[in-house]
């Protein structure tokens, strides 16, 4: 038998770290970040917890891997050129993206509002989503002052609250909430 290369020891390290940050992920969603222990993560994983150490310093080193990851999968979505603009066509295109990722992975924004509305936890991870969404309204303000809005920061920010509000409303509704219509008003309100 052939001895690994560096390559597939990297793949096999890759592999594990998204195990555990996936069983990491869905236990600080269901039971939340306090109640979660590094010991219960490691056996949702079937790892050993000094393993587990060897992958990720601390639990809060583990959250923020979760939360740095999910927000730049998402600002992939939101500036795929990574220009710093958002054009029309991306416009569109961002929001039929947030309302796929809100319906396709609900653990990550149930784990995001926990955060939100946990100040000691927010002092773990609130740095990546603050530069996150400073730039991502940044971003939204340029796309409303080119399509001449009056109050551009004004709108970035009314969209932004609007996309959490429905994602938090969508979470607490599953589906009964009417999402895609509320998707279709998103796009006759901002997209021009």
């Amino acid at each position: 038998m052939t001895p690994r290369t560096k390559a597939q020891f990297e793949e096999i390290r890759e592999n594990k770290k998204a195990l555990i940050m996936r069983c990491a992920l869905d236990l600080f969603a269901r039971e939340g970040y306090h109640t979660t222990s590094v010991a219960h993560i490691a056996e949702r994983a079937q790892i050993s917890k000094g393993l587990l150490y060897n992958y990720f310093e601390s639990k809060e080193e583990l959250l923020k891997e979760i939360i740095n990851r999910g927000l730049n999968s998402i600002s992939n979505l939101m500036d795929p050129d990574h220009d710093g603009i958002i054009t029309t066509g991306e416009m569109r295109k961002m929001i039929d993206e947030i309302f796929h990722i809100i319906t396709e992975h609900k653990k990550f924004w149930i784990l995001y509002f926990s955060i939100l509305t946990q100040p000691d936890v927010m002092m773990v991870a609130g740095e990546k989503i603050e530069y996150f969404f400073g730039k991502i309204i940044k971003m939204l303000e340029t796309y409303f002052k080119a399509h001449e809005s009056k109050n551009p920061k004004a709108d970035a920010l009314l969209f932004g609250a609007l996309v959490d509000g429905l994602s938090f409303n969508y979470l607490i509704s599953g589906r009964k909430y009417p999402i895609e219509q509320v998707k279709e008003r998103i796009v006759e309100l901002f997209v021009k």
